[in-house]
């Protein structure tokens, strides 16, 4: 699969079968993660891999009560080990630094037949106590990741270019 396809078919997946992820496609899964791109190559991202039933079904909890989260064989806390880097431009570096990990993650788990949801959704305090995770670090997002029980396309309702898109000024 391409680049342009796993973008294409990537979807939010809320519905988890009961296969099980195998370390040697996590960890490929972990790797496009570590070798994206970073803010002054800053790689503050970390992750923290949660296969346990029982964490996986407090940070359901701990997620307003999402409870597919636990049906996930993996969930990833995708946090970030941070000094709140403030780029030039005036945005923390981190959650966008985190963000592009993450995406390198759905995408390459779209790759290897897999689904995924962002969820942003969630008490941070609660899933840093689950998850043991210090204060200092912060809990972006949670992904979970197994394989779909429904694998099929959706259809994406999305604005079109002409509507996203500006040439040479904002007019």
């Amino acid at each position: 699969m391409d680049v342009y396809e796993a973008i294409s078919l990537r979807k939010s997946v809320r519905a988890f079968s009961s296969k099980d992820v195998s370390e040697d496609v996590l960890m490929r899964l972990l790797e496009s993660a570590r070798i994206a791109p970073s803010a002054s190559n800053r790689q503050e991202w970390r992750f923290v891999v949660v296969r346990d039933a029982e964490a996986r079904k407090k940070l359901a909890q701990a997620a307003h009560g999402q409870a597919f989260i636990a049906d996930a064989p993996v969930v990833l806390a995708c946090c970030a080990e941070t000094d709140n880097h403030m780029m030039s431009c005036g945005q923390l570096s981190y959650p966008i630094d985190v963000a592009i990990a993450i995406d390198h993650i759905t995408l390459c788990a779209t790759a290897e037949g897999l689904g995924t949801c962002w969820i942003g959704a969630f008490d941070e305090d609660q899933a840093k106590e689950i998850l043991r995770i210090p204060k200092d670090i912060r809990v972006v997002e949670l992904l979970p990741i197994g394989y779909p029980r429904d694998p099929a396309p959706v259809k994406k309702r999305r604005l079109q270019l002409e509507d996203i898109v500006k040439r040479e000024t904002w007019e």
